[in-house]
């Protein structure tokens, strides 16, 4: 008797959401990298997160086959994707796709991540081989690793040349929000984002939330993007380093014990002043110093319950 043969309807739905905020012309490069995904059925959705650069009308007027959820101000990726995750939920899909604004796809990328979380249903998030855009067989990330330090993620590979060191699909500590595919059923018991995180971290803190629930994180090695971020000019700047320190230290009051604690504190102690003085003579003095005041604001800011798939701050 032969085999039955899969139909469209057997194929796990995937719902794709891209966040944007005033990122018009990137976003647009990326909805073109994405039309280009041989998996099916699969919907794109954009969800503007305040944008204000005429991006939502660029975008219905190239791809008028999207779905754009408008969100009102800018309150943090998390307070935006969540409102992406829940329409995820309503639509019924059986994996969400949580993607980047700034990147390119490889065709089979989706394939290959579904394929790979179909193989264990204790798999909850599935994600991909990143390499730099500009510096195509760079890797970015390979999978994620969590550490007690002056910050508590690191991307696997990163800086490294792609001889095939990471060719093998392999479970890791966290998959980056820069393309996460999401379990539904994972999704229904960690439950949404933490909002309390503005930028940064707060993938890591979800994967972490969804371990507890016992599901894994994998990396699928045959699953590729490219990042649009420069592997020279880093992201060493102090908006993003006051953001880095504060989620830091929020990821921290969260999980760590003592043990975490107090590596956190004296590998923070040693990192700010070696970073104040390796910035000096570039004159960036500053983004050392805003990771400090990072710091001081995640230590203080009121950490709300976590939000289960019911809560209302997920809505708008």
């Amino acid at each position: 008797m032969s085999e039955p043969q899969q139909t469209v309807q057997d194929t796990p739905r995937v719902g794709a959401l891209v966040i944007n905020f005033n990122g018009k012309d990137v976003t647009l490069q990326t909805l073109e990298s994405l039309a280009q995904l041989e998996y099916q059925p699969l919907d794109l959705v954009v969800i503007d997160n305040g944008s204000t650069d005429g991006s939502r009308l660029a975008i219905a007027e190239r791809f008028p086959q999207v779905t754009q959820l408008e969100v009102r101000e800018n309150h943090g990726i998390s307070h935006g994707m969540n409102v992406g995750l829940r329409h995820a939920l309503e639509e019924g899909y059986d994996y969400t796709l949580i993607l980047n604004n700034d990147i390119e796809v490889d065709s089979a990328m989706v394939t290959e991540m579904v394929t790979l979380a179909e193989s264990d249903l204790t798999i909850g998030a599935v994600g991909p081989k990143a390499f730099y855009y500009g510096d195509r067989e760079r890797l970015w990330s390979t999978g994620g690793i969590l550490r007690w330090a002056e910050s508590v993620t690191n991307e696997r590979g990163d800086q490294e040349l792609d001889r095939g060191q990471y060719d093998r699909d392999e479970e890791v500590d966290y998959v980056n929000g820069c393309a996460m595919l999401v379990r539904r059923e994972a999704l229904e018991r960690t439950g949404f984002w933490d909002a309390t995180y503005f930028l940064g971290v707060e993938d890591a803190d979800w994967c972490v939330r969804m371990k507890q629930q016992g599901f894994t994180c994998w990396y699928a090695h045959r699953a590729k993007l490219w990042h649009m971020i420069s592997h020279s000019t880093g992201v060493y700047k102090p908006f993003r380093t006051f953001q880095t320190g504060r989620s830091t230290a929020i990821f921290v009051r969260k999980f760590a014990g003592p043990l975490g604690w107090l590596r956190f504190l004296v590998l923070g102690a040693l990192a700010i002043p070696a970073a104040f003085l390796r910035e000096l003579p570039k004159g960036n003095q500053k983004a050392a110093i805003e990771k400090l005041r990072g710091y001081f604001d995640g230590l203080r800011v009121p950490i709300p319950d976590q939000p289960a798939v019911t809560s209302p701050e997920a809505g708008s």
